[in-house]
């Protein structure tokens, strides 16, 4: 059973049934905060689902910016995804560590590339380790380096500069994924050197809300309560945002199965909006 027929969201007995397909690649996306003080990396050579490569967020990303993980260059990605082994016409199945957090940020960032036959693992590791299912800590077995065309989608991204022009013509609505400490400003940030608030005129649908207790998103009718509820209108044009872009994906990935697929995301997120040479206008206090 899936939220969407299977599209982009699976379950784990749905994974657990397929994992040996030749034209499957699972991976594994976690990543975590700076203040979590954990190694995605680490945990991943520990113990990852069987077959599962690691996708390094931070690593696969625009070296050339000074934000975090900003998005690659569509030839980097391209070249990672042959190295592994993920090609055109593969389905693609993204997990995390923490039950759905990163895992839709390497989903979006599939979507973007082009690649529409990628999904969310619901529930992610902890549920398929609290079912029983097998982990190991071997590395995966080497695949043939497979061709992956790049087909860039701008419609799912924004920029500084779009954002900018959205507050003026007021054309489309933000959504911040952040706690609502956080985007009313009473919160500290994770990094250094940076505002609190919020970008005037946001809205807060903070990504846990999404979350059932035990990391799976809930359920289709209640996805599309939390967003109207929050004063976020689903017939005009939404782009999400957050910390620096990872759980923004989160409210993409709620979007996209409640009908709305084509939401941009902020790439830059916060990290970018809340710099303090900036010169970005901040409101703090609850969403008005």
């Amino acid at each position: 059973m899936t939220l969407d027929g299977g599209k982009w969201l699976v379950e784990t007995d749905w994974l657990a049934a397929r994992l040996d397909a030749p034209d499957l690649m699972v991976l594994d996306g976690s990543w975590h905060l700076p203040t979590a003080q954990r190694d995605a990396r680490a945990e991943y050579q520990r113990e990852h689902i069987p077959g599962a490569q690691f996708f390094d967020i931070d690593e696969l990303s625009d070296e050339r910016s000074q934000l975090p993980h900003m998005l690659p260059s569509t030839v980097k990605f391209a070249s990672a995804m042959k190295r592994i082994g993920v090609g055109d016409g593969m389905r693609v199945v993204v997990y995390d560590t923490l039950g759905l957090f990163s895992a839709a940020r390497v989903w979006w960032t599939f979507r973007v590339m082009g690649h529409e036959d990628v999904a969310v693992l619901n529930g992610g590791l902890p549920k398929w380790k609290r079912e029983g299912r097998p982990v190991t800590g071997e590395p995966p077995r080497e695949r043939s380096p497979r061709h992956f065309t790049p087909r860039f989608n701008a419609a799912l991204v924004r920029d500084l500069a779009d954002v900018r022009a959205l507050l003026e013509s007021r054309t489309g609505q933000i959504v911040d994924a952040r706690s609502g400490g956080r985007f009313a400003g009473v919160e500290p940030e994770p990094r250094a050197g940076l505002r609190a608030g919020h970008i005037p005129g946001s809205r807060n649908v903070h990504y846990a809300a999404l979350l059932n207790s035990d990391g799976t998103l809930k359920p289709l009718d209640e996805l599309r309560r939390l967003f109207p509820e929050a004063g976020v209108d689903l017939r005009r044009p939404v782009v999400t945002s957050c910390g620096s872009g990872v759980t923004a994906a989160i409210l993409s990935l709620a979007l996209a199965l409640v009908g709305h697929p084509d939401s941009g995301l902020y790439d830059g997120s916060w990290a970018e909006w809340g710099r303090e040479d900036a010169g970005t206008p901040v409101e703090t206090g609850p969403a008005r």
